[in-house]
């Protein structure tokens, strides 16, 4: 019998025996669109990194179409190399790291857009279910008419603008406590 490594909580999760990480959604870079980087840090209520937090993404790609077998516009074209997926487990600084496409706008209910963005999953330890936000970006002029941006308090919004960094944009994850990050309900 081998010596396995054992749990130092009895509630999981355990998802990096389980799941596999997608960090690059762009096919190696083959994508079309301008490719970017996400990254961020999931903090707990005290401000800690936490680690081995599971974030999951989905996005639309750069034309604004989902890789989806129910995403048939064709003014939104599919990308064969973008797979608007991704999965990956925080480090013990609580950092994760994605490699994407800048997203195109999405269409919404009564012929609305909504803004370029991402939706974001994280299950980490002591989260019974999964918690669902957006990232959004800065200067994106449908932020002021997306519907779901617009249904967060005005004071709160800011929390879901990534900031601008080189290379890309920077999203951080705040659980819980002050500055917490809107989280939407299934």
């Amino acid at each position: 019998m081998s010596a396995a490594p054992t749990a130092s909580q009895t509630l999981g999760p355990f998802f990096n025996y389980a799941l596999p990480s997608i960090a690059d959604l762009t096919g190696g870079g083959k994508a079309e669109g301008r490719s970017i980087l996400l990254r961020g840090c999931v903090t707990d209520v005290n401000a800690a990194p936490v680690r081995d937090a599971l974030v999951e993404i989905w996005q639309a790609n750069a034309a604004g179409g989902y890789a989806h077998p129910l995403d048939r516009d064709d003014a939104r074209p599919r990308d064969p190399h973008f797979s608007g997926f991704g999965r990956v487990l925080t480090d013990p600084e609580g950092s994760f790291s994605f490699t994407t496409v800048m997203p195109g706008p999405v269409p919404f209910e009564g012929n609305r857009w909504q803004a370029p963005h991402i939706s974001v999953a994280v299950f980490a330890a002591g989260l019974l279910r999964r918690i669902r936000t957006r990232a959004y970006f800065p200067d994106e002029e449908l932020n002021a008419e997306d519907p779901v941006l617009a249904a967060v308090p005005s004071g709160r919004r800011a929390l879901l603008v990534a900031e601008a960094q080189e290379g890309g944009y920077r999203f951080d994850i705040r659980l819980r406590g002050e500055n917490e990050t809107p989280f939407f309900g299934d």
